[in-house]
């Protein structure tokens, strides 16, 4: 239970900081939070991360439905299994999705705000690197996401140690 309430903590901050965004700054407007580097910026996205199939609000709306069925199916059948690290970084990925899922239901688009501007030089080459602008939903699949493959690691590294102990036991009983 207590993941499904992580994931409604992720859903909530997500969606009072898009209110705060569509309410306090016109499309575009943007406000500095660290000089250049980090900015608040009103912006909206039809796509995927980085605007990547744009327009696409019925293909999107859907493949969420399955994500967040199978999320939840998912936590649904880890429970007994004890593990922490999966379920919360499923619980990430659930409030993050269905954030991102609100906007496009209600409005098209998802609300973006967070902006970040890499500059520096490389090798005296100057290099100037406007990151693409996501949200709070974003940054919980991402987080999630990387929790998820942590996790596979290990779990594999402990099945590994599990498999060479399990065959230098029956090495040690066959001699």
């Amino acid at each position: 239970m207590r993941y499904y309430i992580y994931a409604f903590i992720v859903l909530l901050l997500d969606q009072a900081t898009k209110w705060l965004i569509v309410s306090r700054l016109e499309r575009g407007e943007s406000r500095s939070v660290i000089g250049d580097f980090f900015q608040i910026t009103s912006h909206r996205n039809t796509g995927a991360a980085f605007g990547i199939l744009p327009n696409q609000r019925w293909f999107f709306l859907v493949i969420t439905v399955f994500v967040v069925v199978g999320v939840i199916w998912y936590l649904q059948k880890m429970r007994k299994e004890g593990k922490k690290l999966l379920p919360f970084a499923l619980s990430l990925l659930l409030g993050g999705a269905f954030g991102n899922f609100i906007d496009r239901a209600l409005f098209g688009e998802v609300v973006d705000f967070l902006d970040f501007h890499f500059r520096f030089s490389f090798f005296g080459i100057p290099v100037n690197y406007p990151f693409p602008i996501f949200n709070v939903a974003d940054s919980a699949i991402v987080v999630g996401v990387a929790l998820i493959f942590v996790d596979s690691l290990i779990s594999w590294r402990q099945e590994t140690k599990q498999n060479a102990a399990n065959k230098l036991e029956s090495g040690d009983s066959q001699s």
